[in-house]
């Protein structure tokens, strides 16, 4: 069986769709249901169910999914070993990244890169903690920024220490003071992000022994941006994420403070890609010469 086959099922399961799946390859739609229908034939049973909502995997798919993966990654591996032996620059770097990295470090990055190394593509992927993390687990992407510590089996290396913050409405009562203390959450209407995200927040508060005032939760950290700028409630952030954006709030340092480390982390199967290795350590020279 071709390579070109397992491509085409990885991708329609990335995009929960054999219509989007289609346009992304240049297919037609017939065409790729065709070749999910061989794949299927070829191992005597079903490996996608079907609905108008999309395709789901069934349970024989969920088990054969990691393996049919590993192959595609493993050929994109090869091939940028070729081309590296003949001199050639190639590839393609799947990056996995939360929203902060994604807006403020990424586009620098990537455009700073490709200048040295013009040939080699990206395909980003931009979520919560969580998405990066099971998309590094799963082998969805080969390099992904986390925060760091964390409970991933690959190898992780810590890029910067960013401080997490109190988030205020600009007429906030307590905009005026030098530090904002964290057991002032407990009297205040607090907007933090879903449980599985909610890393950060969650560090300080639970540190200084404060239970808040939770009254709205979102997996949008930008969402909690606009929800303080309306005076809907308080937050606690990271630094970086708030760049740029303090026109109606009130950022303050913790009391005590707080912080978190982002990292980078190398998914197994990406170990031997010369195009991964590169883009990592430009990523660690790019934030250490930002952040000296």
């Amino acid at each position: 069986m071709s390579i070109r086959k397992y491509e085409t099922f990885v991708k329609v399961v990335e995009l929960g769709s054999l219509t989007k799946a289609a346009e992304a390859l240049g297919m037609t739609q017939s065409g790729v249901s065709h070749i999910i229908n061989g794949i299927e034939e070829d191992f005597g049973f079903t490996l996608l169910i079907r609905g108008r909502g999309g395709v789901r995997l069934t349970d024989e798919g969920e088990r054969v999914l990691p393996v049919m993966r590993s192959i595609v990654n493993c050929s994109e591996q090869l091939k940028q070993i070729v081309d590296s032996i003949h001199g050639l620059d190639s590839g393609t770097v799947r990056v996995g990244a939360f929203t902060s990295v994604a807006v403020h470090w990424l586009p620098g990055m990537i455009k700073g890169f490709q200048e040295k190394h013009p040939n080699i593509e990206f395909k980003l992927l931009n979520g919560d903690y969580h998405d990066v993390e099971q998309w590094l687990n799963e082998g969805s992407v080969d390099i992904g920024f986390v925060a760091m510590p964390n409970d991933l089996s690959c190898r992780c290396i810590p890029l910067m220490d960013d401080r997490l913050l109190a988030v205020l409405p600009k007429d906030h009562k307590h905009a005026s003071l030098e530090k904002f203390p964290v057991e002032l959450a407990e009297n205040e209407a607090f907007i933090t992000l879903l449980e599985s995200s909610d890393h950060d927040s969650r560090r300080a508060l639970d540190a200084a022994g404060v239970k808040p005032n939770i009254r709205f939760t979102t997996k949008d950290d930008y969402a909690i941006i606009a929800m303080v700028e309306q005076g809907l409630g308080i937050s606690i952030m990271p630094e970086l994420l708030l760049k740029g954006r303090d026109g109606r709030l009130k950022a303050l340092e913790l009391e005590p403070p707080c912080s978190r480390t982002i990292g980078l982390a190398m998914a197994t199967s990406s170990d031997d890609s010369p195009a991964t290795r590169s883009f990592a350590e430009y990523v660690c020279n790019w934030v250490k010469t930002e952040y000296a």
